[in-house]
């Protein structure tokens, strides 16, 4: 049984925006080309000055029709500016490099907050229920990652990426206290709490070793405490984590 705090009316945090060439050169990309692996990733930014914009707003689907009134109808919100992270899985392995047994992988992660007079400048986002991120997800199995000041730096918090509409911009909200504590991938037990109040950056990973092209759009992440209205919001149990014995963790 988890405890939960009752959290105050702030209004939402925001943590990141993909919106701008720095915004999205500042982060840091990942995947197993770091150990000699063939898989192939990218995070590029796009911009479209016909969009609507509206973070919190649900995009609208609409109806096909083959009338000429459906060529009237308005678009879809979509941002006017969003990061593309890319790239292709592949699973060979490395001939050069017997001790490298899995590979498959991309992934990528904010950047360091700049320090400030005090030392390394950290998100508290104690006072606050959810992660939501608007995201355009092709359905693959991706990760949302989270970095701490933890004892152990491999320390990752993790917690699956759920997407109900792949192909479409929505907003996807996993409470804070539901993601898990990893390291390399597989749960760590005994579990500890995620330090609420030293989060470093947020990331989101691709490990399913499925070859073949991926494709994620995300345009921000924050911290927040209202459920917007058709946002997709994940279950505490739809961790997607397993143990080192391959076990499926229900939370």
């Amino acid at each position: 049984m988890k405890l939960e705090a009752v959290k105050g009316p702030l209004g939402p945090r925001r943590l990141y925006e993909f919106n701008n060439p720095s915004s999205i050169r500042d982060c840091i990309l990942m995947s197993d080309r770091l150990i000699g692996g063939s898989s192939q990733s990218n995070l590029d930014l796009v911009t479209d000055s016909s969009s609507e914009s509206d973070p919190t707003t649900i995009p609208l689907q609409a109806k096909p029709s083959s009338s000429p009134a459906s060529q009237t109808q308005p678009r879809p919100h979509s941002p006017r500016s969003y990061a593309r992270f890319h790239g292709c899985i592949s699973t060979s392995l490395p001939e050069d490099r017997p001790n490298i047994q899995r590979s498959g992988y991309a992934a990528f992660r904010t950047p360091d907050q700049r320090p400030t007079l005090f030392g390394r400048a950290l998100w508290d986002i104690d006072p606050y229920t959810y992660l939501a991120l608007r995201v355009k997800s092709d359905g693959r199995a991706y990760f949302v990652n989270l970095q701490t000041e933890a004892v152990e730096p491999s320390d990752l918090h993790q917690h699956r990426l759920f997407a109900k509409h792949p192909g479409q911009w929505e907003t996807i909200m996993i409470k804070w206290n539901d993601f898990v504590r990893t390291n390399h991938g597989f749960v760590v037990e005994p579990q500890t709490e995620l330090l609420r109040q030293k989060v470093r950056t947020v990331g989101i990973g691709l490990t399913d070793r499925v070859e073949g092209p991926f494709e994620l759009c995300i345009e921000s992440v924050w911290a927040t405490n209202e459920v917007h209205e058709g946002a997709t919001v994940v279950r505490s149990h739809q961790t997607g984590l397993k143990n080192k014995r391959g076990q499926g963790i229900q939370w």
